[in-house]
Parts: structure tokens; C-alpha cells; sequence
């Protein structure tokens, strides 16, 4: 069992017995908590690096568990981001009239913190999440942060809740940074004022299969994204679209949906958090990134190991038929990693797939995850260490 911090043990007696916010004060170790507003600039406590947080780390699974700090900077009239701050995780303070309320103007973005055997504490390619957000707020009509801003703002959200970064082999921190139009908009324009933040959260598998494979289904009413809007950028109003979808097929059974091009309802796009790869024999086809697909920073990653490993990497349309008499399928996302799917079920008739060991996802997996963990060196400079 993983040692607790002995602050944090005092901090519960402490809590049992008297005033919850003297304590807090005076101790030198804090637990989350929520606020009616952003707290107040602080200072990250200095706890010892064999301290964790008080978890079950074997089943952590994918929900939110709210950490110690968040990141939050603003910028107005189009100008630079002030310099960022830390503050206590808590709500955050908006107008009824902000941009994003409104509008739906919002981006947000996803990467994780591991924990490797050695101790070192390290983020996977931080530098394309910021740029993927910058494409995005150029397409929302929003300042974004400048990639070297972006990637400091994570490194400081990861490290002050580096208690919360879980164990080697039990999961990651996840980190989501948020840019928002936070200024008060009432006719249709840009909010003039932006919102950048970040929080975390401790997580494991992203599907409640955990490793086993994924059964997916192919959706033909729903669609996730069209020719000309924003599929190709992670925009917020891409995800509640999917809901209906999602949750009709999970209440049938499926891990998730696949979704088709909306314009001739043929050809595969994405799944409803990730992209998918389609092989048969030693090529491996993926939907191009043409405007409703999102450029993964997963999906590129693989590509480009699948390509060191001697594969034939086809980015093009891929129908629906093809992916029926694939040899193997499997999706990637930051939040998936690198999942295989066992079936998918089209029209009523479903077809099964390869998994295991052997496959070519795992051959593709074992690489990826050998390079976060420091057993393959990282020869292309995705990891960067932040202690």
C-alpha cells in the first residue's frame, strides 16, 4: 500500500475536530476542494515526492477527481495572455452573457502526465497540443496562447499536483486546458475577452472494457461533423452532439459509435473521442484529416511509428465496406491511448476482428508506450521531462 503523505493524514484529523477552513490555513498540504470562485493566487505545497494522494489507484477508471490546483490566465481586446497563476481548484466566476455560455465559443484540449519507474515525471508532445489549439482559436475567432505559454501552463498544472499523478503502470493525469470567449457578447460576435485554464484529473482506462476489445457500431442518423464547420478542430460544440448517439448505443451494448461522412453516408470519419485505423495484410488506412476529422496527436504518433515499423500508412477515404473486410481495426486518442476493436456491427450484421497478442495495434502500442516509459529512447523528441 502507497504511503500517504503524513500532512495530509493530519489535515483529516484536523478536519474531524474543528474548523475546516482554520486548518486549512495553517496546513501545509491541501486537498481539493470546490469554491463559489477562483481562489486566490497560492503557492503549491512542497510535499515529499514519495507522498500520493489518498486513492485507490487500481481503480481509478475515467471520471473526474478534482485536484489540488488549476492554471487561469485571461487576455482582452485581442492582446496577449496576462501571466498565469495557480489557484485552488474551484469554480469559476462567468457572465450569463459570456461568449461561451452563448455561443458555444470554447476549445479544449487533452495530454497526460505519467509517472515513470525511475520517478521522473514527464508529458507526451505538449508542443502539437498548442498548436492544435491555436488552429482551433483561429478558427472560433479567439487570442490563444503562444505554443511556449501553453506548454509552462501544463508543466505548472502538472507539477503542483504531482501527488495526483498516479503510481508507474496504474494510469496518468489527465490535463485539460480550456480557452473560452469569457467576455459578456449579446448580438452575435467574438467575446472580447478570452479565458485560458487548465485542471486534472488521476485516470485509467478510458472504456469500462479496460484492455479487452472494443464493440463499436456504425451510426447512420447522427452525424458528428460536416463539410465547413469545425470538426477538424477541437472545438466544445463538437462533443454534445454525440450524446444522443453514444448513449443509444451503449444502452444497446456498444463500447461506441463510428460515425459516417454526412454527405455521402459511406465512408467512416471518427469515433465519437478518437480516431480509427483499418488493416488488411501490412496496410493500415485512416480517415484523412479533410475539415470534420480531428488531427489527433495519438493518431499522428502511430502513424509515424507504424511507418518506422515497415507498414504502408494510407490517410484517405475509407468506406464502409472496406472496414467490414478489414484484418484488424483499432481507435487512438489521448484519453483511449490505443484501443483494439473486437466487432463492429453495421446494418445489422456484425463482423469480428483480430485482438490479441500478435495484432498489429499491439505490436504499434508496445512502441508507443515504450517510448513514454523510457524503456525505447525517444529518438523523435516526443517526451518532454518536467522533474
Amino acid at each position: 500500500m502507497i504511503s500517504r503523505m503524513v500532512c495530509f493524514r493530519n489535515l483529516l484529523q484536523s478536519l474531524r475536530t474543528g474548523s475546516a477552513a482554520s486548518k486549512l490555513r495553517s496546513s501545509n498540504c491541501y486537498t481539493s476542494r470546490t469554491a463559489s470562485s477562483v481562489q486566490p493566487v497560492v503557492e503549491p505545497s512542497h510535499c515529499s515526492e514519495d507522498d500520493y494522494a489518498n486513492m485507490d489507484w487500481d481503480n481509478l477508471g475515467f471520471s473526474l477527481r478534482p485536484t489540488d490546483y488549476m492554471y487561469i490566465t485571461k487576455c482582452s481586446g485581442g492582446g496577449r495572455f496576462e501571466e498565469g497563476h495557480l489557484s485552488r481548484y474551484g469554480n469559476i466566476e462567468l457572465s450569463p452573457s459570456a461568449g461561451v455560455l452563448n455561443y458555444g465559443q470554447g476549445l479544449f484540449e487533452g495530454t497526460k502526465a505519467y509517472r515513470r519507474e525511475d520517478g521522473r515525471l514527464c508529458l507526451f508532445r505538449p508542443d502539437q497540443n498548442a498548436i492544435r489549439m491555436q488552429i482551433g482559436a483561429e478558427r472560433m475567432c479567439m487570442t490563444s496562447p503562444s505554443v511556449h505559454q501553453f506548454v509552462e501552463a501544463v508543466k505548472q498544472t502538472a507539477l503542483a499536483n504531482k501527488r495526483w499523478i498516479p503510481p508507474p503502470g496504474k494510469g496518468s493525469l489527465y490535463i485539460r486546458p480550456l480557452l473560452m470567449g469569457s467576455g459578456s457578447v449579446l448580438g452575435l460576435g467574438p467575446a472580447l475577452e478570452c479565458t485560458f485554464l487548465i485542471y486534472a484529473s488521476p485516470v485509467g482506462n478510458y472504456f469500462k472494457e479496460g484492455l479487452a476489445p472494443l464493440n463499436l457500431f456504425i451510426e447512420e442518423e447522427y452525424h458528428r461533423a460536416t463539410r465547413g464547420g469545425v470538426g477538424g478542430v477541437k472545438a466544445i460544440s463538437n462533443y454534445s452532439p454525440v450524446l444522443k448517439a453514444l448513449g443509444r448505443a451503449k444502452s444497446r451494448g456498444f463500447s461506441d459509435v463510428i460515425y459516417l461522412d454526412s454527405v455521402n453516408k459511406k465512408n467512416i470519419e471518427e469515433v465519437s473521442s478518437c480516431n480509427i485505423f483499418v488493416v488488411k495484410d501490412n496496410v493500415i488506412s485512416t480517415p484523412a484529416t479533410n475539415g470534420t476529422i480531428l488531427e489527433g496527436v495519438t493518431r499522428k504518433s502511430i502513424i509515424d511509428i507504424a511507418i518506422d515499423h515497415g507498414y504502408q500508412v494510407k490517410e484517405q477515404c475509407v468506406p464502409v465496406e472496406e472496414l467490414m473486410e478489414a484484418d484488424e481495426v483499432f481507435t487512438t486518442g489521448t484519453a483511449v491511448g490505443v484501443a483494439t476493436v473486437g466487432s463492429i456491427t453495421y446494418q445489422g450484421k456484425r463482423v469480428e476482428y483480430k485482438s490479441g497478442d500478435g495484432c498489429v495495434s499491439q505490436e504499434l502500442l508496445s512502441t508507443f508506450m515504450g517510448i513514454q516509459k523510457g524503456h525505447i529512447e525517444d529518438k523523435k523528441g516526443w517526451i518532454l521531462e518536467i522533474d
